[in-house]
């Protein structure tokens, strides 16, 4: 069985704070934004085993696919060679920004500190 290495570009991070602040500014609990960013964790990390899954829109980017988390996110991501590459993270009611879902846009650190395009 293979295993990807999930990661998440500075945007994909940044969205993870949106989605936090939004929660915890509508629950008036950071303890509760918590677990729920702690979910989409888990939620993500189970694409290191099986990352072919969600709806494909590559009208939008090759090998690009969107899954849901808890009807709540949706989350944009591609399948490489050896990486899942989660692009975006949005929250419902939240369009995505097509030109940042573009390769050409991309900079991912890799956890070797190289960057890649």
């Amino acid at each position: 069985m293979k295993y990807y290495v999930v990661r998440l570009p500075p945007e994909a991070q940044t969205d993870l704070v949106h989605i936090h602040q939004n929660i915890a500014g509508k629950s008036g609990s950071s303890a509760v934004a918590d677990r729920y960013i702690d979910r989409i964790g888990i939620f993500l990390s189970t694409l290191n085993v099986f990352p072919e899954r969600g709806t494909v829109r590559d009208e939008l980017r090759v090998g690009l696919r969107i899954i849901g988390f808890e009807r709540s996110v949706s989350v944009a991501f591609v399948v490489e060679q050896d990486d899942v590459v989660v692009l975006r993270l949005l929250a419902k009611g939240q369009e995505f920004d097509e030109e940042a879902l573009r390769p050409e846009n991309a900079d991912i650190e890799r956890s070797d500190g190289n960057h890649r395009d």
